[in-house]
């Protein structure tokens, strides 16, 4: 048997060196094959063993997923080396933070819906009265007080308004969409309500109030003062305002009356021994009292004969 194997292995010898030789002579060395497959095979203890050790610590390492030898000079071979890297060496990652575009991109998408929101309750027309009126007086505080806006806005919402108009490149230019937008009859409605200036009113105070001044007073008013009064102003307009600071004592040869003190105050007792009763009666109107008196009587006539029809409804009734 030893001298048979002998034999085969000699001539298997033989056999690939002539092969080696012949490959050398042509100048070619054949390839050797390999499958890059994965064969599953059994394990042996001492593998089993050695593969959890190499598990554990590639777990501890972390990411390193290189698997220790398990003597030293040997590599591990290529088919423990795909199961090393197919085990979750690695811990899954957390989902990664949103990137800094996202974020803007969300604000930016946000900031469009605030702004509708804010122009849904502020309408052209009370940016176009709230412009007009800083512009004439200069002061938040008196627009608030002086102009009648669509809402009831208070001072920090008008202030807000207001500086918003100013600083937000956004809110103006949406405002001045709007605005450009309005009919040229609603601008003009609403520039004829702009709030007088202090130096339109320093004009109109002029004018003395013993005087009657006409229309055509206020219009020359007007002409000689074209930069003082504001565009949107009619003599009408001046007239109207004149007389309101007539009656409130605005005017320059007008003085306002202290008030009584001491005894020269009236109480309403007083005030009301003063009045003449006589005078409170009114005018007799003839017409009136005959028209009631005849009511009067057709009334009493009906009343009279329901009462006299009233024992034969009370037989019918028994």
């Amino acid at each position: 048997m030893a001298s048979g194997t002998a034999s085969r292995s000699e001539d298997e010898e033989s056999l690939a060196g002539q092969k080696r030789a012949s490959s050398q002579a042509l100048g070619t060395i054949p390839k050797r094959r390999s499958s890059s497959r994965f064969i599953k095979r059994k394990k042996f203890d001492d593998e089993l063993v050695e593969s959890s050790l190499a598990k554990s610590s590639t777990r501890a390492k972390g990411a390193s997923g290189v698997e220790p030898g398990r003597c030293s000079g040997s590599e591990p071979s290529s088919s423990e080396k795909k199961k090393v890297s197919k085990a979750p060496s690695t811990p899954v990652p957390p989902s990664p933070a949103p990137a800094p575009g996202l974020t803007k991109r969300v604000k930016k998408s946000k900031q469009p819906l605030q702004v509708t929101k804010d122009l849904g309750r502020w309408k052209p027309a009370d940016d176009l009265l709230l412009i007009n009126a800083v512009l004439q007086t200069n002061d938040l505080t008196s627009v608030h007080l002086g102009v009648k806006f669509s809402c009831r806005f208070t001072l920090r919402e008008v202030q807000e308004r207001w500086y918003a108009l100013l600083y937000d490149p956004v809110i103006s230019k949406l405002a001045c969409q709007a605005m450009r937008q309005l009919h040229p009859e609603a601008i003009a409605a609403i520039q004829s309500k702009a709030l007088f200036s202090k130096a339109e009113e320093q004009l109109l105070s002029k004018v003395g109030s013993t005087s009657q001044p006409t229309l055509e007073t206020f219009q020359d008013l007007l002409h000689r003062h074209p930069d003082a009064f504001y565009l949107a102003r009619t003599a009408k307009a001046l007239q109207a305002h004149w007389q309101l600071m007539k009656q409130y004592y605005l005017l320059e040869d007008q003085t306002v009356q202290p008030l009584p003190k001491g005894d020269q105050v009236l109480n309403f007792s007083d005030a009301e021994d003063l009045i003449d009763d006589s005078k409170l009666k009114d005018m007799r109107d003839e017409v009136l009292e005959h028209e009631l008196m005849v009511a009067d009587r057709r009334q009493k006539r009906e009343i009279r004969q329901l009462e006299q029809e009233l024992h034969k409804w009370q037989v019918l009734v028994d």
